[in-house]
């Protein structure tokens, strides 16, 4: 949302969807950690919502529905392990898992 943070939360009641198109890069980062590895983050926008107006401001509200995709790049050999069985079955092998 545009704007601060503080007073009530805006009424989604009347919130309607804004379409958009992305206009610069595709919201994604490269981020080495301390312990070595590297994941890529990309923030998937599923829905802008309009949600009237800050009563502040008198700017419109919006709401940004999104969930943050993980990926791993790199992982230092030390940190990996053996995958996990499950009830005595290779994980590689069940359904739905290649």
């Amino acid at each position: 949302m545009i704007g601060g943070a503080g007073g009530p939360p805006p009424d989604l009641s009347n919130a309607e969807i804004v379409d958009y198109t992305a206009i610069e890069g595709d919201a994604k980062v490269r981020l080495k950690l301390k312990d070595g590895s590297i994941i890529e983050v990309k923030l998937e926008i599923m829905n802008i919502l309009r949600a009237g107006h800050d009563p502040n401001t008198g700017l419109p509200a919006y709401i940004v529905q999104s969930a943050p995709l993980v990926r791993l790049v790199e992982c230092p050999k030390e940190l990996r392990r053996a995958p996990a069985k499950i009830g005595g079955k290779d994980t590689k092998s069940l359904p739905g898992f290649g």
